[in-house]
């Protein structure tokens, strides 16, 4: 998230929902508090990946795939999902 951040290609429209999920999966405040197995984290994940998705849909897929730290099988879900 954080190269996202900083890359000049990604648009602000596409930033502004990084902004808002970080804090929101810093807090101890969810939606589904996490101390309820399995939907507590699902929730946080749902989200995350939203946000991923709709970064993708925005700054491109060249962009997301070029700054993906993470395994290429992260990548590969994260591109699937944002179809």
């Amino acid at each position: 998230m954080k190269r996202l951040l900083r890359d000049e290609r990604v648009p602000r429209r596409a930033k502004l929902p990084i902004l808002l999920i970080v804090p929101y999966l810093a807090s101890p405040i969810d939606l589904i508090p996490d101390f309820i197995p399995v939907l507590g984290q699902l929730d946080d994940a749902m989200l995350a990946a939203l946000v991923l998705r709709r970064v993708v849909r925005v700054a491109g897929r060249d962009v997301v795939t070029e700054l993906w730290p993470g395994s290429e099988r992260g990548l590969r879900a994260v591109l699937a999902f944002s179809r």
